[in-house]
Protein backbone atom coordinates (compact mmCIF):
# COMPACT_ATOMS: atom_id res chain seq x y z
CA UNK A 1 0.00 0.00 0.00
CA UNK A 2 2.95 2.39 0.45
CA UNK A 3 4.40 2.21 -3.23
CA UNK A 4 3.20 4.58 -6.03
CA UNK A 5 1.70 2.37 -8.62
CA UNK A 6 0.46 2.45 -12.27
CA UNK A 7 -2.93 1.69 -13.92
CA UNK A 8 -0.90 -0.91 -15.31
CA UNK A 9 -0.64 -2.75 -12.36
CA UNK A 10 -4.34 -3.94 -12.31
CA UNK A 11 -4.50 -7.70 -12.83
CA UNK A 12 -6.31 -8.55 -15.87
CA UNK A 13 -7.24 -11.97 -16.27
CA UNK A 14 -9.69 -13.66 -18.90
CA UNK A 15 -10.19 -17.36 -17.02
CA UNK A 16 -13.75 -17.78 -14.95
CA UNK A 17 -13.32 -17.33 -10.82
CA UNK A 18 -12.12 -20.13 -9.00
CA UNK A 19 -15.07 -20.49 -6.09
CA UNK A 20 -17.33 -21.91 -8.29
CA UNK A 21 -14.79 -24.67 -9.27
CA UNK A 22 -13.87 -24.86 -6.01
CA UNK A 23 -16.86 -25.45 -4.39
CA UNK A 24 -17.46 -28.46 -6.15
CA UNK A 25 -14.06 -29.90 -5.13
CA UNK A 26 -14.52 -29.46 -1.37
CA UNK A 27 -18.07 -30.84 -2.03
CA UNK A 28 -16.65 -33.70 -3.33
CA UNK A 29 -14.49 -34.02 -0.66
CA UNK A 30 -16.81 -33.21 2.16
CA UNK A 31 -20.01 -33.30 1.26
CA UNK A 32 -21.31 -32.69 4.51
CA UNK A 33 -20.72 -29.39 4.28
CA UNK A 34 -24.52 -28.96 2.76
CA UNK A 35 -25.84 -29.47 6.08
CA UNK A 36 -24.01 -25.81 7.21
CA UNK A 37 -26.07 -24.05 4.48
CA UNK A 38 -29.33 -22.10 5.96
CA UNK A 39 -30.52 -19.50 8.00
CA UNK A 40 -29.27 -18.47 11.01
CA UNK A 41 -31.58 -19.23 13.53
CA UNK A 42 -29.89 -16.59 15.92
CA UNK A 43 -28.92 -13.92 13.59
CA UNK A 44 -32.07 -12.45 13.94
CA UNK A 45 -32.13 -11.68 17.66
CA UNK A 46 -29.03 -10.52 17.23
CA UNK A 47 -29.72 -7.98 15.06
CA UNK A 48 -32.87 -7.44 17.51
CA UNK A 49 -30.39 -6.51 20.53
CA UNK A 50 -27.83 -4.56 18.20
CA UNK A 51 -31.33 -2.30 16.85
CA UNK A 52 -31.74 -1.71 20.60
CA UNK A 53 -28.56 -1.05 22.07
CA UNK A 54 -28.27 2.18 19.04
CA UNK A 55 -31.61 3.17 20.20
CA UNK A 56 -30.64 3.00 23.94
CA UNK A 57 -27.21 5.20 22.33
CA UNK A 58 -29.43 7.48 20.75
CA UNK A 59 -31.48 8.40 23.62
CA UNK A 60 -28.25 8.86 25.94
CA UNK A 61 -26.16 10.84 23.63
CA UNK A 62 -28.85 13.57 23.33
CA UNK A 63 -27.74 15.29 26.94
CA UNK A 64 -23.90 15.27 26.50
CA UNK A 65 -21.35 17.97 25.12
CA UNK A 66 -20.43 17.47 21.71
CA UNK A 67 -17.28 16.12 22.63
CA UNK A 68 -18.40 13.45 23.96
CA UNK A 69 -20.79 12.81 21.38
CA UNK A 70 -18.09 12.97 19.23
CA UNK A 71 -15.86 10.04 21.23
CA UNK A 72 -18.65 8.00 21.86
CA UNK A 73 -19.60 8.17 17.94
CA UNK A 74 -15.99 6.85 16.58
CA UNK A 75 -15.05 4.76 19.99
CA UNK A 76 -19.02 2.73 20.14
CA UNK A 77 -21.34 4.21 17.84
CA UNK A 78 -19.06 3.44 14.37
CA UNK A 79 -18.04 -0.13 15.51
CA UNK A 80 -22.32 -1.30 15.82
CA UNK A 81 -22.99 0.44 12.90
CA UNK A 82 -20.19 -1.12 10.77
CA UNK A 83 -21.47 -4.67 12.37
CA UNK A 84 -24.73 -3.42 11.48
CA UNK A 85 -23.78 -3.58 7.79
CA UNK A 86 -22.56 -6.97 7.93
CA UNK A 87 -25.44 -8.00 9.44
CA UNK A 88 -27.26 -6.85 6.53
CA UNK A 89 -24.66 -8.47 4.46
CA UNK A 90 -25.62 -11.30 6.06
CA UNK A 91 -29.59 -11.00 5.62
CA UNK A 92 -28.96 -10.15 1.96
CA UNK A 93 -27.92 -13.45 2.08
CA UNK A 94 -31.57 -14.88 3.33
CA UNK A 95 -29.17 -16.15 6.44
CA UNK A 96 -32.29 -14.87 8.72
CA UNK A 97 -35.20 -16.45 7.73
CA UNK A 98 -34.33 -19.19 4.46
CA UNK A 99 -34.41 -18.69 0.77
CA UNK A 100 -38.34 -19.55 1.38
CA UNK A 101 -39.17 -16.16 3.10
CA UNK A 102 -37.04 -13.85 0.55
CA UNK A 103 -39.39 -10.88 1.51
CA UNK A 104 -38.82 -11.44 5.34
CA UNK A 105 -35.25 -11.13 4.80
CA UNK A 106 -35.55 -7.94 2.82
CA UNK A 107 -37.61 -6.36 5.08
CA UNK A 108 -35.82 -7.25 8.24
CA UNK A 109 -32.35 -5.76 6.35
CA UNK A 110 -34.28 -2.38 6.56
CA UNK A 111 -35.41 -2.46 10.11
CA UNK A 112 -31.63 -3.39 10.44
CA UNK A 113 -30.89 -0.09 8.72
CA UNK A 114 -32.70 1.75 10.62
CA UNK A 115 -29.75 2.61 13.11
CA UNK A 116 -27.66 3.22 10.05
CA UNK A 117 -29.15 6.27 8.72
CA UNK A 118 -28.55 5.87 5.21
CA UNK A 119 -30.58 3.69 3.33
CA UNK A 120 -29.09 1.52 1.31
CA UNK A 121 -30.18 -2.29 2.24
CA UNK A 122 -32.17 -2.96 -0.36
CA UNK A 123 -29.75 -1.28 -3.25
CA UNK A 124 -27.10 -3.25 -1.49
CA UNK A 125 -28.99 -7.22 -1.98
CA UNK A 126 -28.96 -5.96 -5.82
CA UNK A 127 -25.36 -5.05 -6.27
CA UNK A 128 -24.19 -7.80 -3.96
CA UNK A 129 -25.57 -10.55 -6.11
CA UNK A 130 -23.67 -9.16 -9.16
CA UNK A 131 -20.09 -8.85 -6.90
CA UNK A 132 -20.51 -13.36 -5.97
CA UNK A 133 -21.82 -14.08 -9.56
CA UNK A 134 -18.87 -11.70 -11.67
CA UNK A 135 -16.33 -11.37 -8.89
CA UNK A 136 -13.88 -9.12 -10.17
CA UNK A 137 -15.81 -8.62 -13.62
CA UNK A 138 -14.87 -5.41 -15.33
CA UNK A 139 -18.14 -2.92 -15.94
CA UNK A 140 -19.94 -5.26 -13.79
CA UNK A 141 -18.47 -5.55 -9.80
CA UNK A 142 -18.67 -2.43 -8.16
CA UNK A 143 -16.46 -3.65 -5.14
CA UNK A 144 -13.68 -3.06 -7.23
CA UNK A 145 -11.93 0.50 -7.28
CA UNK A 146 -12.64 2.36 -10.89
CA UNK A 147 -9.93 2.96 -12.98
CA UNK A 148 -10.11 6.75 -11.83
CA UNK A 149 -9.20 5.47 -8.69
CA UNK A 150 -6.55 3.84 -9.14
CA UNK A 151 -5.01 6.11 -10.92
CA UNK A 152 -5.45 8.98 -8.82
CA UNK A 153 -4.89 7.38 -5.29
CA UNK A 154 -1.72 6.40 -6.20
CA UNK A 155 0.63 7.86 -3.33
CA UNK A 156 0.77 6.85 0.72
CA UNK A 157 -1.10 10.16 1.40
CA UNK A 158 -3.54 10.17 -1.41
CA UNK A 159 -4.11 6.23 -0.11
CA UNK A 160 -5.10 7.62 3.54
CA UNK A 161 -7.86 10.05 1.55
CA UNK A 162 -9.14 7.35 -0.27
CA UNK A 163 -9.48 5.18 3.13
CA UNK A 164 -11.38 7.89 5.10
CA UNK A 165 -13.70 8.59 1.76
CA UNK A 166 -14.50 4.94 1.54
CA UNK A 167 -18.08 5.04 2.16
CA UNK A 168 -18.08 8.04 -0.59
CA UNK A 169 -16.95 5.92 -3.01
CA UNK A 170 -18.80 2.60 -2.11
CA UNK A 171 -22.02 4.97 -2.84
CA UNK A 172 -21.01 6.57 -5.61
CA UNK A 173 -19.24 3.72 -7.55
CA UNK A 174 -22.29 1.72 -8.75
CA UNK A 175 -23.39 4.72 -10.09
CA UNK A 176 -20.79 5.26 -12.59
CA UNK A 177 -19.69 1.86 -13.15
CA UNK A 178 -23.04 -0.10 -13.38
CA UNK A 179 -26.04 1.96 -12.99
CA UNK A 180 -29.52 0.07 -12.61
CA UNK A 181 -33.21 1.01 -12.20
CA UNK A 182 -34.54 2.20 -9.12
CA UNK A 183 -37.03 -0.50 -7.72
CA UNK A 184 -40.24 -0.06 -5.39
CA UNK A 185 -37.73 -1.78 -2.40
CA UNK A 186 -35.19 1.00 -3.32
CA UNK A 187 -38.35 3.22 -2.27
CA UNK A 188 -39.70 1.69 0.28
CA UNK A 189 -36.03 1.85 2.12
CA UNK A 190 -35.45 5.34 1.59
CA UNK A 191 -39.20 5.96 2.85
CA UNK A 192 -39.16 4.25 6.23
CA UNK A 193 -35.53 5.50 6.27
CA UNK A 194 -36.23 8.89 6.09
CA UNK A 195 -39.16 8.88 8.06
CA UNK A 196 -37.47 7.14 11.18
CA UNK A 197 -34.35 9.99 10.56
CA UNK A 198 -36.71 12.53 10.77
CA UNK A 199 -38.57 10.92 13.91
CA UNK A 200 -35.68 10.65 15.56
CA UNK A 201 -34.56 14.31 15.31
CA UNK A 202 -38.16 15.16 16.30
CA UNK A 203 -38.43 12.98 19.78
CA UNK A 204 -34.19 13.78 20.89
CA UNK A 205 -32.71 16.18 18.56
CA UNK A 206 -29.87 16.77 16.03
CA UNK A 207 -27.11 14.96 18.46
CA UNK A 208 -28.23 11.63 18.02
CA UNK A 209 -28.76 12.02 14.59
CA UNK A 210 -24.92 13.54 14.31
CA UNK A 211 -23.96 10.20 16.43
CA UNK A 212 -25.91 7.97 14.10
CA UNK A 213 -25.36 9.38 10.43
CA UNK A 214 -21.32 10.33 11.50
CA UNK A 215 -20.78 6.58 13.01
CA UNK A 216 -21.70 4.97 10.21
CA UNK A 217 -19.58 7.32 7.92
CA UNK A 218 -16.33 6.84 10.51
CA UNK A 219 -17.22 2.98 11.03
CA UNK A 220 -16.73 2.72 7.52
CA UNK A 221 -13.71 5.36 6.28
CA UNK A 222 -10.89 5.57 9.07
CA UNK A 223 -11.42 2.75 11.55
CA UNK A 224 -9.63 -0.55 12.69
CA UNK A 225 -13.20 -2.41 12.28
CA UNK A 226 -13.17 -1.27 8.16
CA UNK A 227 -9.89 -2.96 7.13
CA UNK A 228 -11.51 -5.65 6.43
CA UNK A 229 -12.43 -4.14 2.97
CA UNK A 230 -8.94 -3.73 2.46
CA UNK A 231 -8.67 -7.39 3.06
CA UNK A 232 -11.16 -8.93 1.21
CA UNK A 233 -10.11 -8.02 -2.50
CA UNK A 234 -7.33 -6.33 -3.24
CA UNK A 235 -4.25 -8.83 -4.33
CA UNK A 236 -2.08 -9.56 -1.20
CA UNK A 237 -1.03 -13.21 -2.88
CA UNK A 238 -0.32 -12.64 -7.06
CA UNK A 239 -3.18 -14.65 -8.66
CA UNK A 240 -5.65 -14.27 -5.72
CA UNK A 241 -8.17 -11.55 -5.47
CA UNK A 242 -10.03 -12.85 -2.02
CA UNK A 243 -8.24 -12.94 0.86
CA UNK A 244 -9.33 -14.48 4.16
CA UNK A 245 -8.59 -12.86 7.83
CA UNK A 246 -9.15 -15.12 10.90
CA UNK A 247 -8.56 -12.93 13.73
CA UNK A 248 -10.45 -11.26 16.70
CA UNK A 249 -12.18 -9.15 14.92
CA UNK A 250 -14.17 -11.46 13.37
CA UNK A 251 -16.45 -11.71 16.25
CA UNK A 252 -17.86 -8.07 15.60
CA UNK A 253 -17.79 -8.69 11.67
CA UNK A 254 -20.07 -11.90 11.49
CA UNK A 255 -17.28 -13.66 10.51
CA UNK A 256 -16.96 -11.62 7.00
CA UNK A 257 -13.18 -11.95 7.45
CA UNK A 258 -13.27 -16.25 6.40
CA UNK A 259 -13.74 -14.20 2.86
CA UNK A 260 -12.87 -17.30 0.93
CA UNK A 261 -15.08 -19.80 2.39
CA UNK A 262 -17.83 -17.19 2.25
CA UNK A 263 -17.18 -16.50 -1.83
CA UNK A 264 -17.66 -20.53 -1.79
CA UNK A 265 -20.44 -21.36 -0.26
CA UNK A 266 -22.36 -17.81 0.49
CA UNK A 267 -25.48 -19.50 0.82
CA UNK A 268 -23.48 -20.79 4.49
CA UNK A 269 -24.05 -18.09 7.30
CA UNK A 270 -21.22 -16.38 9.13
CA UNK A 271 -21.43 -18.41 11.99
CA UNK A 272 -20.64 -21.60 10.39
CA UNK A 273 -17.83 -20.21 8.10
CA UNK A 274 -15.06 -21.27 10.56
CA UNK A 275 -16.43 -25.28 10.23
CA UNK A 276 -15.95 -24.79 6.48
CA UNK A 277 -12.56 -23.18 7.04
CA UNK A 278 -11.20 -26.18 8.29
CA UNK A 279 -12.12 -28.44 4.88
CA UNK A 280 -11.25 -25.22 3.02
CA UNK A 281 -7.92 -25.10 3.66
CA UNK A 282 -7.43 -29.10 4.02
CA UNK A 283 -8.33 -29.53 0.55
CA UNK A 284 -6.08 -26.51 -0.31
CA UNK A 285 -3.25 -28.09 0.89
CA UNK A 286 -4.28 -31.57 -0.70
CA UNK A 287 -4.90 -30.22 -4.71
CA UNK A 288 -1.32 -28.29 -4.00
CA UNK A 289 -2.39 -24.52 -4.45
CA UNK A 290 0.16 -22.48 -4.38
CA UNK A 291 -2.03 -20.29 -2.44
CA UNK A 292 -0.90 -22.19 1.18
CA UNK A 293 2.81 -22.06 0.54
CA UNK A 294 2.38 -18.32 -0.58
CA UNK A 295 0.73 -17.44 2.41
CA UNK A 296 2.89 -19.00 4.59
CA UNK A 297 5.82 -17.39 3.17
CA UNK A 298 4.30 -14.00 3.63
CA UNK A 299 4.23 -14.74 7.59
CA UNK A 300 7.61 -15.13 7.59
Amino acid sequence: MGNRVAREDYEWVYTDQPHADRRKEILAKYPEIKSLMGPDPRLKWIVCMMVVIQFLAFYLVKDLDWKWVLFWTYAFGSCINHSMTLAIHEISHNTAFGNNKAMWNRYFAMFANLPIGLPYSASFKRYHLDHHRYLGGDGVDVDIPTDFEGWFFCTPFRKFIWIILQPLFYAIRPLCINPKPITQLEVTNVAVQLTFNVLLYWLWGGKPVVYMMAGSLLGMGLHPISGHFIAEHYMFLKGHETYSYYGSLNLLTFNVGYHNEHHDFPSIPGCRLPMVSTAWRSLVHTVGSEYTAMRLERKK
